[in-house]
């Protein structure tokens, strides 16, 4: 008997596309996931989320920012526009829970934009701050830094009398005069939390009075802030008289946690020791002639 050869089945048009295109959702045989451009569309949407609330970013993201920073004793209120062309007014307080406060006369205006690397803050008011106050500030990982970048003798200048909005004692002295604040070099640099100052901060107390003193002005007197190249993350603080008839002096120190220490004397010039005598006895201990003055 003659046997018919049976031939091999011819492989159809579908076999051959699925084992050189795969099946149906598929490409080059390998399984498309349907949910990927979910996920990238879902990414996107993300993205453009985080983009616009870092262009529209409320000023009163910097409001907060600056309470946090400063304990609540500088506080930016009446916030408008963004982080990035705003304006608020500036008001010094006791801290959380303290009735004293006093607000810095019109409105502070700042502009924040790319430098380099870092950001720009740039600020005016036209009552306190000399032109333009410039701020670098300089991110990182784990590390934030800050730079005053004017070249200008002085940076801002105020009332004495709104240091009454800090609380005791300065409700009490309810001070007249004016403060100077200038900077020369001045960089500060966190770590994981911790801050260390490069450069000099200096604080004038011009012509200062008193409301309990009848000798007027009392005087003028410097504060310095300096690095100290030997410690690092301490800086040094120095008081020291101009002139006048109260004298003041002492020494401190800053660390890189904010903490403070501070040891000065206050005494009167000859021939005013009657004049000064209440004032003496109460901005410090009385000692004699003198008066301790300590913080910390």
């Amino acid at each position: 008997m003659r046997w018919l050869k049976k031939k091999p089945p011819q492989p159809s048009l579908t076999t051959v596309q699925d084992s050189v295109f795969g099946p149906p959702g598929s490409v080059g045989g390998r399984a498309v996931r349907h949910g990927t451009p979910r996920r990238w569309s879902i990414a996107g949407a993300l993205i453009g989320v985080i983009a616009a609330l870092i262009v529209f970013a409320p000023a009163s993201w910097l409001a907060r920012a600056l309470a946090s920073a400063t304990s609540d004793h500088l506080l930016l209120v009446d916030t408008r526009g963004s982080v990035w062309n705003g304006s608020g007014v500036l008001v010094l307080t006791g801290g959380a829970g303290s009735r004293d406060a006093s607000a810095l006369p019109g409105r502070l205006r700042w502009k924040m934009g790319m430098k380099g690397l870092g950001l720009q803050l740039a600020a005016q008011q036209d009552c306190c701050i000399n032109g333009e106050l410039l701020l670098g500030i300089q991110p990182g990982f784990g590390r934030l830094a800050l730079s005053v970048d004017n070249r200008a003798d002085w940076l801002v200048r105020l009332p004495a009398g709104l240091l009454s909005g800090l609380g005791t004692p300065w409700n009490t002295l309810q001070l007249g005069g004016s403060l100077r604040l200038s900077a020369r070099e001045l960089r500060l640099e966190s770590v994981q939390g911790r801050w260390r100052q490069f450069g000099d901060l200096t604080l004038d107390l011009l012509n200062l009075s008193s409301r309990i003193s009848t000798v007027a002005p009392l005087g003028s007197y410097r504060l310095n802030l300096n690095d100290d190249p030997a410690n690092p993350g301490v800086s040094t603080l120095r008081l020291s008289t101009v002139e006048g008839a109260l004298q003041l002096s002492g020494v401190g120190t800053v660390n890189s946690g904010g903490k403070s220490r501070f040891t000065g004397e206050a005494t009167a010039a000859p021939g005013r020791e009657e004049a000064l005598s209440n004032l003496l006895s109460i901005i410090g201990r009385r000692q004699g002639a003198r008066s301790v003055l300590t913080i910390g």
